[in-house]
């Protein structure tokens, strides 16, 4: 049932896409083809096939071996991997391309070189073989006449068959929602798709070394707490069925972190998924990947000088070019420059002299909440409900400061009510919190602060978070009293940071998306969130699927008279219909309107 719903969803779904001209006849006729070669359908699946070189250990071995053309070594090994192509030269000859682990080879199969010789099973095998499958190959490794590195086989194994069509080698799937949805199939067809993922593993590779090096120690906490804390963000709400209460997907690992460090593991750090109930953009998915660090005996200023040092390491540790380190590279249609030393912009200063005002001395007062409301209002800068002052002060931010920091920038010392979990500025402690931010091409990469590590002051940063979340922000903090008692035992003076592996890596890899000048996260993420109307579009196949199996039949019958009672009847549920969407279409706007991100105080996404 379900393989028949995959196949007609697969049908429908097959119509926009170029290659594909009938994926259900293809399907059909494949199986048959299998089960009359093999006599049942299992018989097309081995259990193992022993591989000696994967392709990269065999090009760059026997490239290396076989210099001269028109050479063969005498010795067998053994190869696999997904059909790429298949070409007939002559009944004997047969070329067909493999590729795996983003490399090709070549398999120059020849009837002469076949074990037995036998043209009827040689003729019979290469039939089978089709652009998709997986075969395996025992072969000896040659180099062509004209020069192309390949494997003699003697036997090929039929290993997995591919039961769709495939685009043809040199065309690629461009559509977004099959690539996101069939990332497998994004994978398979389209190089760059691994290049990016594998760019990926380097980066969060080369982040655990770095750390690792430097004496931190990789631990892990907690994904489901009794309180969401760590960041100002709005939590996913899962259940305890055993402890019957509800449980908080964790925004931010970092309240556990410090408690290690309290502990006395001095240098601690994080790598691992968090969830934030938020708005779904180009930059934003609700699952994403954080790093987060905690150093005990450092401040911010620490952190920056630190966090310079890991950008421009990793920097020339993933972006080369023909073997040389590349400072520069072009995102989103702009040239950064990650070329040390980097800026540090002073928040409050900066916003005044752009806006050309004097902001309040005192941000906590209900007059300063009223002159940046209007400041919001005068700039036509777009900031959703709550208006309290953290979140006029970020969007305000986001329109006047961030927009200028194209080459990775550190927007410093932010104002106390937009830090609860920072420590109070050492030269103006009533106003500031040593924090910073990170930003590259006018996002928000890392978040960073001196760690606030006195519990009293603590709790009244946490109660002021509580006066935030009864004013209606559902992404302020809550009071988290374990956390508290923790403080009470020591902290020490502790720096702590965090950065989005997500965008870090969009940076990074932006020369291998489809569309590097607006690039996309969901380009970054294997398996990314999809909206709820791409969702509609997949059941939208699987209904047009069942419509057309009674198509025919209904065709057939005229349509029954309609009486005038039954036409009002239908008319006034028509329109009862419509109206009750476009009440659900405007209440799910306003949603995705108060559900818009505030960076405030959270962890960089």
């Amino acid at each position: 049932m379900i393989a028949t719903f995959a196949r007609g969803v697969g049908r429908h779904l097959c119509k926009a896409l170029p290659f594909a001209h009938s994926n259900q006849e293809y399907y059909n006729a494949r199986l048959e083809e299998i089960t009359n070669h093999f006599g049942s359908i299992k018989g097309a699946y081995p259990h193992k096939f022993k591989v000696s070189h994967r392709l990269p250990e065999y090009n760059a071995e026997f490239g290396a071996k076989l210099t001269e053309n028109d050479t063969t070594l005498d010795e067998f090994v053994s190869v696999a991997g997904r059909v790429n192509s298949v070409r007939a030269s002559g009944a004997k000859m047969r070329f067909i391309d493999i590729q795996g682990d983003g490399e090709k080879l070549q398999v120059f199969s020849r009837l002469q070189d076949w074990e037995g010789e036998n043209l009827e099973e040689y003729t019979k095998l290469h039939k089978l073989v089709h652009r998709g499958d997986i075969i395996g190959v025992i072969g000896k490794p040659t180099r062509t006449k004209k020069g192309q590195l390949s494997i003699l086989p003697k036997k090929i194994v039929y290993l997995t068959t591919c039961f769709h069509m495939l685009p043809a080698s040199h065309q690629k799937i461009e559509q977004q929602e099959t690539r996101y949805r069939q990332r497998y199939l994004d994978l398979i067809v389209n190089p760059d798709a691994r290049i990016t993922f594998v760019k990926r593993a380097q980066i969060v590779s080369f982040f655990r070394r770095f750390m690792d090096s430097h004496g931190f120690l990789e631990v892990e906490t907690p994904m489901m707490n009794m309180i969401p804390g760590g960041a100002t963000a709005r939590p996913f709400i899962t259940h305890h069925n055993d402890l019957n209460r509800d449980l908080y997907m964790r925004v931010a690992p970092e309240l556990y972190l410090k408690t290690l460090i309290m502990g006395g593991l001095d240098r601690v750090y994080e790598i691992g998924r968090v969830f934030r109930n938020e708005g779904i953009d180009l930059t934003h998915n609700p699952e994403f990947t954080l790093f987060e660090f905690y150093w005990a005996y450092a401040d911010y200023n620490d952190l920056m000088d630190f966090t310079e040092r890991m950008i421009v390491e990793l920097i020339k540790t993933v972006n080369v070019k023909d073997g040389q380190p590349q400072m520069k590279l072009t995102y989103g249609g702009r040239e950064i420059d990650f070329t040390p030393p980097y800026k540090r912009v002073k928040m409050i200063p900066t916003l005044e002299e752009k806006l050309g005002v004097k902001l309040p001395e005192n941000l906590e007062t209900e007059e300063a909440q009223k002159m940046l409301f209007e400041l919001v209002k005068k700039h036509n800068v777009d900031c959703p409900p709550p208006h309290t002052v953290a979140r006029l002060l970020d969007h305000l931010v986001g329109d006047f400061i961030e927009v200028d920091c194209v080459n990775p920038t550190f927007i410093i010392d932010h104002p106390k009510i937009m830090s609860p979990l920072a420590k109070w500025h050492r030269d103006e402690p009533e106003r500031l919190t040593e924090r910073f931010e990170l930003f590259i091409n006018t996002k928000e990469v890392c978040n960073a602060y001196t760690e606030l590590n006195c519990h009293i002051v603590q709790r009244q940063m946490f109660e002021g978070q509580a006066g935030a979340r009864a004013a209606g922000d559902l992404e302020a903090q809550h009071v988290d009293e374990e956390y508290i008692k923790a403080m009470s035992y020591g902290l020490p003076p502790t720096a702590g940071w965090g950065l989005g592996i997500d965008r870090i890596t969009m940076l990074l890899t932006a020369q291998h998306q489809p569309n590097p000048d607006t690039p996309n996260i969901k380009e970054v993420i294997l398996f990314p969130a999809m909206k709820p109307d791409d969702i509609a579009k997949a059941d939208a196949g699987a209904k047009a699927m069942l419509e057309d199996k009674e198509e025919g039949a209904a065709a057939a019958k005229p349509p029954p008279k309609e009486s005038n009672n039954q036409r009002k009847k239908r008319e006034k549920a028509e329109r009862a219909a419509r109206e009750k969407a476009a009440a659900e279409k405007a209440a799910a706007e306003k949603a995705a309107g108060e559900g818009a991100p505030a960076e405030g105080e959270k962890k960089a996404e």
